[in-house]
């Protein structure tokens, strides 16, 4: 490899919540020699490192603005409240939004769920993340709604979660700049739908030529006169199929 020439590798940017690492590893079976980085990324920033060049590819959460970046959704996300354990929430299955119209439902400044009419009552001041929403629902200041996801990544002892019926989900998308559609962009497309190692890039495997047996100078030719065919003749030609020579069997 000469001076000029640079290595292949690939950036994966990822939002909070998101586990990419089944992807991962299907990569790093496929491409051994390709190194995959993951790079953290808040769920407002991503959409910047992606345009900006500081990754290749990222999991982020709807919307994407389509203008400039493609993206293919994957799943979506239960909405879920956080509460303290000894809450009261925290004796039933599912909630839904009016349960919680006498709660304080905290409202991070990094918050990605798309309200029309948030539930509960406004706190007093947002916290500036999510994790800063998690210790002050510990604190019994109030509650949080969130994607599921985001629950699972802030656990805590002293807390838990329930499914909110009626809240709006979260969808996690994979996207890249539409420009800049690589050859390993593609390779990760297909890994991410699930494609097989031989139509990873939606390509057929071309077929492979079939090998000939080699001629041994008698394939599909009858024995000349006279020669032997290997056979053990039986009763002579002409006589009946199966004969057998020998004394009749004795009838009893």
């Amino acid at each position: 490899m000469t001076g000029s020439e640079v290595s292949p590798s690939f950036r994966l940017a990822y939002v909070p919540g998101v586990t990419p690492t089944k992807w991962v590893r299907i990569w790093n079976e496929r491409l051994p020699g390709v190194p995959l980085t993951l790079i953290a990324v808040s769920a407002a920033e991503a959409f910047d490192v992606l345009r900006g060049g500081g990754a290749d590819a990222g999991f982020v959460r709807l919307p994407v603005d389509r203008t400039d970046l493609s993206a293919i959704p994957l799943y979506t996300e239960t909405t879920v409240v956080m509460v303290p354990k000894d809450h009261v929430v925290a004796a039933v299955d599912e909630v839904s939004a009016e349960d919680l119209a006498d709660d304080v439902v905290l409202h991070p400044l990094d918050d990605t769920l798309d309200w029309e009419r948030r539930p509960g009552r406004t706190a007093n001041e947002r916290p500036a993340t999510t994790a800063d929403a998690v210790e002050l629902v510990a604190a019994g200041v109030g509650l949080l709604v969130a994607p599921q996801s985001i629950a699972r990544l802030h656990h805590r002892k002293d807390l838990t979660y329930r499914p909110v019926s009626d809240a709006p989900e979260s969808r996690i998308a994979l996207s890249w700049p539409q420009d800049e559609t690589t050859e390993l962009v593609e390779q990760f497309i297909g890994i991410v739908r699930g494609r097989t190692v031989n139509s990873s890039r939606g390509r057929p495997t071309p077929a492979q030529p079939k090998h000939k047996r080699p001629d041994t100078g008698g394939g599909g030719r009858k024995p000349a006169a006279g020669k032997s065919t290997g056979k053990s003749p039986r009763s002579g030609s002409g006589g009946p199929k199966g004969g057998k020579r020998g004394k009749p069997r004795r009838r009893s």
